[in-house]
């Protein structure tokens, strides 16, 4: 951990569980004071702002429903007040839903581009007020964008591959500004929602160049290095750290 980041405020939107747990970490060992959002396990929001304390940093967790637009853009206002500025935004929440076209309705189209593309768009819109020179806005995407290879991911893919979209179109916005927005999108990592020991674990590992599934602390990594000065020059690039899924 090299303090890349001391006194420097983050706030992960969906932080609680997963690859959102492993940036808050890596952002507060790093040297950041972290803000996370959660919607439904406030004890497992509650281990990871244990975590961040640990840590020597401050932690912060807020209960907030991403398909709510007026709740993703007060938790941005309420992280300002608290901390007294914000350096550093990942959006992180997502909805995933996974079925054959003709069973996805318009429900399940509302809610997903709601989470998944909206409030990414509020949340870097609320954030970019509050943030000056050296700003950083990290959002977590998919291997999706580029290689659906089962059936059943139309909505899903659509809505990851929104956020390319968004990001470009930021980058150039928040540029001459100082503000840097970058993309990372993930492969197969070990989480609760996509275990490495899952019933398709073999068959999505073997869609992979090194035969495995990541880890959160390896998609952290890639976070920690886009919010950080040392990527001051990197902005509207879409990162894969997907184990070379997509190759």
């Amino acid at each position: 951990m090299t303090n890349d980041l001391d006194g420097k405020v983050a706030l992960v939107i969906g932080g609680s569980r997963g690859i959102g747990a492993g940036v808050a970490a890596r952002l507060a060992g790093d040297g950041a004071d972290v803000a996370l959002t959660f919607q439904h396990r406030d004890d497992q929001a509650a281990l990871v702002v244990k975590q961040i304390e640990g840590l020597g940093r401050r932690g912060l967790a807020l209960r907030v429903d991403s398909a709510d637009p007026d709740a993703v853009t007060a938790a941005v206002d309420r992280v300002v007040d608290r901390f007294g500025r914000l350096d550093i935004l990942v959006n992180n929440a997502a909805v995933f839903f996974v079925a054959p076209v003709e069973e996805l309705g318009r429900e399940e189209f509302d809610r997903m581009v709601a989470v998944n593309v909206r409030a990414p768009f509020l949340a870097s819109k609320a954030a970019a007020g509050h943030m000056g020179d050296g700003g950083r806005i990290v959002t977590i995407g998919s291997n999706m964008v580029e290689r659906t290879v089962f059936p059943g991911f139309s909505l899903y893919s659509m809505s990851k591959t929104a956020l390319v979209g968004l990001t470009k179109g930021l980058s150039r916005d928040l540029g001459p500004r100082g503000i840097t927005v970058n993309l990372v999108n993930p492969g197969p990592i070990d989480t609760d929602m996509n275990p490495a020991d899952g019933p398709s674990a073999d068959t999505i590992t073997g869609f992979t160049a090194l035969g495995r599934y990541g880890t959160p602390a390896e998609i952290a990594t890639a976070v920690a290095y886009l919010a950080g000065d040392g990527a001051r020059y990197v902005t509207g690039a879409v990162i894969n750290v997907d184990g070379g899924f997509t190759v």
